[in-house]
């Protein structure tokens, strides 16, 4: 991935909190068959090793192996940026169109566990992270679902780990833009629907503006 010094994102909170927020990782490796991707969601535990799981039917595990490179992509908010946000233009008209973006690669080393502990934890982790956020107290849980019918529905995945060995995270966010150009734009993206990518900014805006 290209990242300009000025777009590297360094903040592990910030890290985090893409991959909190936008857990539906791409996962890229490559095969003997050639590269192959699947969308899976993740979460990272307090080791930060990366852990999810897949359907027994999807061929991933067959074809990486266990101890084989991957990578994970995390993509988080994203917008158009018009030169139209920005207030210079009316002078100059130096400006052209853009899109600012977070994403958090982690490459790795994979394992797939087939015990009937590592796909309880896989599962019952996930589930507990968005249940709780969407439902509060009253988010489902495993033993909502009767016994036997769990243990169908695990018989039927393949949980996995990644072990992280790098991460490259970028948050092109108009860093390099002069602070009103910048204000413009994080009012341009609050004003055509990307609230949560303007409210980003804005907790970003240097403190002196």
């Amino acid at each position: 991935m290209y990242v300009p010094p000025h777009f590297e994102e360094t903040s592990r909170e910030a890290i985090a909190a893409v991959i909190e927020a936008a857990p539906l990782a791409c996962i890229v490796a490559q095969t003997a068959d050639g590269l192959i991707a699947n969308h899976i969601p993740l979460f990272m535990a307090p080791d930060g090793a990366l852990i999810g799981h897949a359907a027994l039917a999807n061929d991933m595990h067959r074809l990486i192996g266990d101890g084989r490179d991957a990578l994970a992509v995390f993509r988080g908010e994203d917008a158009y940026v018009s030169p139209n946000f920005y207030p210079s233009k009316a002078e100059h008209h130096r400006h052209v169109p853009t899109w600012n973006y977070q994403v958090v690669h982690v490459y790795g080393v994979i394992a797939f566990q087939h015990d009937d502990h590592a796909k309880r934890v896989a599962v019952a982790q996930l589930t507990r992270i968005h249940e709780r956020r969407l439902n509060g107290k009253s988010g489902w849980r495993m033993a909502d679902a009767p016994p036997d019918y769990v243990d169908e529905m695990l018989r039927n995945i393949v949980a996995f780990r990644i072990e992280p060995t790098r991460i490259l995270a970028k948050s092109k966010l108009s860093q390099n833009r002069e602070a009103r150009d910048y204000a413009g734009v994080v009012e341009g993206l609050e004003a055509s629907g990307r609230e949560e990518l303007s409210r980003i900014m804005e907790s970003r805006r240097p403190k002196s503006e």
